[in-house]
């Protein structure tokens, strides 16, 4: 018998600030029992340094993945725990370097369910309006385009000038789904990991997968508080 066919989810991550974003959707994605395929761009090395002194290496990917996914976004290290259930769903994450152009994800025969951009530069969007796939990242964000599956690019920046926000609307009526990374506060936030993990359960509501990521909105003024 043949066994069934993986069809991931690709995320990107790209040189923005967020990585605790990318960090709560793959942590979101393997809960629900997502298969992962994952592209760090270059410049996201720098960012996921500096924010929080990850060094993520191709040689050693599996082990600064699992450092990073285990990190709170308040810094914390160990404030999840990535044994068990989780660290099985780790193994069978795919990841592919951003210089890889050959990679599996850059053909549109290769089989996976959409693309996320957990956070998504300027640079980026930029890169993905314009079809100029200069990296893995946009390779596979124009594939996804052009093969017609799901693209969500969580835009991280502020202000956004008049270009990026033509851009925005290319990508938007090229059928992608542009989720700015903008936290609420109605559902009762008194962390800031709650206030990344709602960005990360829109993220993931776009993409239609489950979760309990944030508190939803039930029509109840005053809910957030009890």
């Amino acid at each position: 018998m043949n066994k069934q066919q993986r069809r991931p989810w690709v995320v990107g991550v790209s040189g923005a600030s967020g990585t605790p974003y990318a960090a709560a959707v793959l942590r979101g994605l393997l809960a629900a029992g997502e298969s992962v395929d994952l592209i760090v761009s270059r410049a996201s090395r720098l960012t996921l340094l500096d924010e929080t002194g990850i060094a993520f290496r191709d040689a050693h990917w599996r082990e600064d993945l699992a450092t990073w996914l285990a990190r709170g976004a308040d810094g914390k290290p160990d404030s999840f725990d990535v044994s068990g259930r989780l660290a099985d769903a780790l193994d069978d994450v795919r990841y592919w370097a951003a210089g890889d152009l050959a990679a599996g994800p850059s053909s549109g025969s290769y089989p996976v369910q959409g693309m996320l951009i957990v956070p998504a530069s300027t640079a980026s969007v930029a890169g993905v309006a314009l079809g100029l796939s200069k990296d893995l990242l946009q390779r596979v964000a124009s594939v996804t385009l052009k093969e017609r599956r799901p693209l969500v690019v969580a835009v991280r920046e502020t202000p956004l000038n008049g270009q990026t926000l033509k851009h925005m609307v290319t990508l938007d009526e090229a059928g992608a789904v542009v989720l700015p990374a903008s936290p609420a506060f109605y559902a009762g936030a008194t962390h800031i990991q709650d206030l990344v993990d709602f960005v990360a359960g829109r993220v993931l509501d776009a993409a239609g997968v489950p979760h309990g990521l944030y508190r939803r909105w039930e029509g109840e003024l005053g809910g957030s508080r009890e």
